[in-house]
């Protein structure tokens, strides 16, 4: 029987975040996936990238985990430029007023992953394990999980970093309340005639948000188009050329007529939240603990941001000579990271419903809205500040 002080199961961006951050402690660690951490990398870019703002790539190069990125799969952007199709109204943010040569990196998820595992693997404190959990034990000490090579492996805490449908969430029984989007997010790569000249630009059109980030390639974006689920449906059913066509009308031709350079992905979005995030000898993070609308690019940053605060807080009480597993010293991570998550959430549906649909009223407010916000030096540095994580 292998004996830990944390257990994290879930090898994806989140798990590994926090098994890097206690990579930098004395803390015995290992990371529980049932499918490999590392994954090749084809020379076209993934379809699924995130948003990662400057807060938390000040975190990965400090746990030497940006290092080891490949610079030819960094797309770092400048400039984001955000408009409402059928209003007045637009907002431009512009790196050169923040203290930052950018606001952001777009990366795949795949790239960023296997850079976590690549740093991980230098620290020797954290054991990184490619196997299912057939039974988890819960007890007054520790937890035990029986896993399906017929290891045994217990610890002091046990995390879930296991995504939406979260084993370990299942088995705390902690509530969750979700609510269907009534939304269908199709993901692609498209190549542009004009260069994108590192501006991330969003459109919100009356169906759905349409986001087009940079790639490191100057004509190549990645795409993110929300629409309700009925229109996403016909938008699939078109042919490659007759979609692009739609997009290139959806953003105004903003950088020329767009063609396909991917398949397209539609997956459906779904707002979930647990009431619950910790319990003796047991917490979650990341999409285990909440999923939010894509619209701010933000999901990734607010799981990466769990996993960096429950890091800290670890090593808090790890320091103090404490056990890691009581609720009572777990609450307070508890607290603060249910609080921006709610935040989070509030503010996405918020921006869902301003911008939904083609009513003059909710056009003209926020039309004005936007129009008067990117007149406000110190209005759009706020929310400069707030999209960079700080």
């Amino acid at each position: 029987m292998q004996k830990m002080d944390v257990v994290i199961i879930g090898g994806g961006m989140v798990g590994l975040t926090l098994a890097a951050a206690l990579g930098q402690t004395t803390l015995r660690v290992a990371v529980i996936s049932h499918t490999a951490f590392s994954q090749p990398l084809s020379a076209a870019p993934s379809l699924r990238v995130s948003t990662i703002n400057e807060a938390n790539h000040h975190a990965l190069a400090k746990l030497q985990v940006w290092q080891q990125l490949p610079e030819d799969r960094i797309a770092a952007y400048q400039h984001m430029h955000v408009w409402d199709k059928d209003s007045f109204g637009h907002i431009h943010f512009d790196a050169r007023d923040t203290q930052s040569p950018q606001l952001g990196h777009i990366i795949e998820n795949q790239v960023l992953t296997n850079a976590l595992v690549a740093q991980i693997q230098h620290l020797r404190n954290v054991t990184l394990i490619e196997a299912s959990v057939d039974k988890i034990l819960s007890g007054d000490q520790e937890t035990m999980l029986m896993l399906n090579n017929d290891e045994v492996v217990s610890c002091q805490l046990l995390v879930g970093a296991d995504g939406a449908n979260s084993m370990v969430r299942r088995h705390a029984g902690f509530p969750e309340t979700f609510k269907d989007y009534d939304h269908r997010a199709i993901v692609a790569t498209i190549r542009t005639p004009q260069p994108h000249q590192t501006c991330a630009r969003q459109v919100f059109t009356p169906d759905g948000p349409l986001a087009l980030l940079p790639l490191k390639d100057p004509h190549l974006c990645s795409v993110v188009w929300s629409q309700q689920t009925d229109k996403a449906e016909a938008l699939i059913a078109l042919s490659d050329t007759d979609f692009a066509h739609a997009m290139t009308a959806a953003c105004n031709s903003e950088l020329g007529a767009i063609t396909l350079e991917s398949e397209r992905r539609a997956f459906t979005l779904t707002m979930r939240y647990a009431r619950q995030w910790a319990d003796n000898g047991i917490a979650i993070i990341g999409d285990a603990a909440h999923t939010i609308h894509p619209l701010a690019g933000q999901g990734a940053n607010l799981g990466m941001q769990d996993a960096l605060d429950l890091a800290e807080h670890l090593v808090k009480v790890h320091e103090a000579g404490q056990p890691l597993g009581r609720y009572k010293d777990l609450r307070a991570f508890e607290r603060a990271r249910k609080t921006e998550a709610m935040k989070m959430i509030a503010a996405m549906d918020g921006f869902k419903a301003l911008f939904a649909g083609d009513n003059p009223l909710k056009k003209l407010i926020r039309g004005t809205g936007l129009a008067l916000t990117n007149e406000v030096p110190l209005v759009k540095r706020k929310l400069i500040e707030q999209a960079m994580g700080f």
